[in-house]
């Protein structure tokens, strides 16, 4: 088993300059995350995700234990059930439709993958939780009422977070844990990160790279100045057409009739008096029994590598609390805590489990207003004062009254959805047709035109509805499906109206587009013709201004390019600099496909080594700043491995081979 990375590890040149090509290229965002739903299930990925911070490697979905059932995974004995992986894929496949129509073989590898992040997701909260990282209760409030979506002009209501909870099947509580696992991720990642440096040497080292600049000769050849040239002929065009019958063929497609039951559409109905609620209240009071709770503030002196200079300036604030000076302006001025210095030093309400030995132990034999120090823990001294006792025992239902009402109003709303999606289905056997079982159960009869197996407004590209309309009893027979689970929170019944067979274009409709696009690649081809005949010149021995003038391209004069420079096409400076460099006085040449289709030739005469000092000092710090945190993610990543390989993992193959229960 490969052990855990030591903290503060320096990197390698390479490694170094890997972490470079980020700050000097464009990159894209990985294609699984270009696209993420709002405020559904997507929503509550992102959220999760931002959160934990990490590009990618994980889903971001949470740990649903709730979801039960068979185990696709085992890790350290604790189980991710089959239904929390399928969920976890089913919301891959939303956020990213395409997947949908891959081939079987790489759909198992996207579940192979899911899976594997699922995991890591598992190892990251089983770490935090074995090792004591803890989210006050108040911190997590803070951090979920600053969600926006959950804001109504610009402040928290707990109506509208709730009802985005509901429409994503969550409870407060179960939201909450998933929260409180992704910021104890955070920390860990926090903790992690922090360690992480790079050394001045590779430092310097980048600075050289981006400061680099590379002395060119540049001869472009327009594709337009050669479209003139070009002679496309009837019998091309034709021969294209016949050549190429799938380019031209119309998606099949069908209209559409469907009923629809929505959670939250059941929800809105859904009214709670305030006898059912109290009665709740007291079935589930023992969900809210709590250990007595402290509030304290403290001010935290670091201890660095002077704990003596510490302790004694821990004393100093101590003698001045004491001499009747405000906490608040001391914990301001003095506190290396900033996350609770601008606040007045408050801890939050917390139980004794919730700190450290030595600072829990403190608090909890103290008086309120009671001012005590210094308390010497891992982290420095602390001067702490005591606020309010919270006895212990259940919560009053004021307190949980929001999470509570969520609840009974999901319990209710899940009992009148399930209900309705049975009267659904049976009217199905009773009604002879979509507008009977419409008046049956009470819901309209909704419409999708020209709906494809890519899906289609309003229904979306859910693969359950595809597959259904998509059916042979659907599609040819005329038959009405039966009740198809779009997702966790809708169900529909489907009927096509009228079916269009993929049909061929008419050689009329695409004429012009296929001579546009024949005209485009012979252009293209003769100034790459003529770019060889130019490169083939130029290794003779030619002049390359003569030589590109009389190959018919526009030539620019020698000219010192950098990394940033914002005038030369992108795709011919990504080509330059990563080029090799000119050796014993040989110019490096070569060409590149440009931005506009065109084909650009240059040659690479010399490169003059950066001059750190040319960069702003403001692009210096935020390359050193991005190269720390580049570091810190590998640090985290890295740590996250490691714990992989110590641990003691049992895939289901059943699971991962499994047809999509969607």
């Amino acid at each position: 088993m490969a052990a855990i990375p030591p903290m503060g590890r320096s990197y390698t040149l390479a490694e170094t300059y890997s972490r470079i090509l980020r700050l000097v290229q464009p990159c894209q965002s990985p294609p699984m995350l270009t696209k993420i739903r709002e405020k559904f299930t997507g929503w509550i990925a992102f959220a999760i995700l931002a959160l934990i911070g990490v590009p990618f490697l994980f889903l971001g979905y949470g740990s649903y234990d709730f979801l039960g059932g068979p185990f696709a995974a085992k890790i350290d004995g604790s189980e991710i059930g089959v239904l929390e992986f399928e969920q976890a894929y089913r919301n891959q496949v939303e956020a990213n439709p395409g997947l949908a129509d891959l081939p079987e073989e790489f759909r198992v590898q996207v579940r192979q993958g899911v899976l594997e992040s699922l995991i890591r997701e598992r190892l990251i909260d089983m770490h935090v939780i074995g090792q004591g990282y803890q989210v006050s209760d108040e911190n997590l409030d803070r951090m979920i009422m600053s969600i926006p979506d959950f804001q109504v002009d610009g402040v928290y209501d707990e109506d509208t977070a709730n009802a985005i909870l509901l429409q994503n099947g969550l409870t407060p509580s179960q939201f909450k844990a998933i929260q409180r696992n992704a910021l104890r991720g955070n920390q860990l990642r926090r903790a992690l990160g922090g360690s992480a440096i790079v050394t001045p040497a590779d430092y310097r080292r980048f600075l050289n790279l981006v400061a680099e600049q590379r002395l060119v000769s540049l001869a472009s050849f327009d594709i337009d100045s050669a479209t003139d040239e070009v002679e496309i002929t009837d019998e091309m065009i034709a021969q294209f057409y016949e050549s190429n019958d799938s380019l031209f063929l119309t998606e099949e497609s069908a209209d559409v009739e469907f009923i629809e039951v929505r959670r939250d559409a059941v929800a809105e109905a859904v009214e709670i008096s305030e006898d059912a609620l109290y009665e709740y209240y007291l079935d589930n009071q023992d969900r809210y029994l709590q250990d007595e709770q402290r509030r304290a503030r403290h001010i935290l002196i670091l201890s660095g590598g002077d704990e003596a200079a510490a302790a004694a300036e821990a004393n100093d604030i101590l003698a001045r609390l004491q001499a009747g000076e405000s906490f608040a302006e001391l914990a301001a001025e003095f506190s290396d805590d900033s996350l609770t210095a601008s606040n007045g030093g408050d801890l939050g309400v917390l139980t004794q489990s919730q700190m450290s030995d030595e600072l829990g132990g403190a608090v909890f034999s103290m008086a309120v207003g009671d001012i005590e120090g210094p308390v010497r823990t891992d982290f420095g001294f602390h001067v702490v004062q005591l606020d309010e006792i919270l006895a212990q025992g259940p919560l009053p239902l004021d307190q949980v009254r929001g999470e509570l009402l969520a609840e009974l109003r999901g319990e209710q709303a899940e009992d009148a959805f399930r209900e309705l999606e049975r009267q659904l289905s049976d009217a199905l056997f009773d009604a002879p047709d979509m507008q009977s079982i419409s008046d049956a159960v009470g819901l309209e009869v909704q419409t999708a035109s020209g709906f494809t197996r890519t899906g289609g407004e309003p229904i979306g590209a859910n693969q359950a509805a595809i597959d259904a309309i998509f059916d042979a009893s659907v599609l040819y027979d005329g038959q009405i499906s039966e009740v198809i689970e779009l997702d966790a929170n809708r169900s529909a019944i489907f009927k096509v109206t009228r079916h269009y067979e993929a049909s061929r274009l008419p050689l009329d409709e695409v004429r012009d587009d296929i001579e546009a696009s024949l005209r485009a690649q012979e252009a293209q081809t003769i100034i790459f013709n003529r770019a060889e005949q130019l490169l083939v010149a130029l290794n003779n021995g030619e002049d390359f201004g003569a030589a590109a003038e009389a190959a018919g391209a526009d030539v620019s004069e020698p000219t010192l390019l950098g990394r940033q420079d914002t005038e030369v096409d992108q795709n011919v400076l990504g080509q330059v600099f990563t080029a090799k460099k000119p050796q014993q006085g040989a110019p490096t040449r070569g060409s590149v496909v440009d931005s506009t289709g065109g084909i650009t030739v240059f040659s690479i005469e010399a490169v003059l080594p950066g001059r750190p000092e040319s960069i702003p000092l403001a692009d210096r710090d935020a390359g050193k700043l991005e190269l720390v945190q580049q570091a810190g993610t590998s640090e985290f990543i890295a740590f996250i491995e490691a714990l992989y390989e110590r641990a003691d993992i049992v895939i289901s193959e059943d699971a991962l081979a499994a047809d999509d229960l969607f």
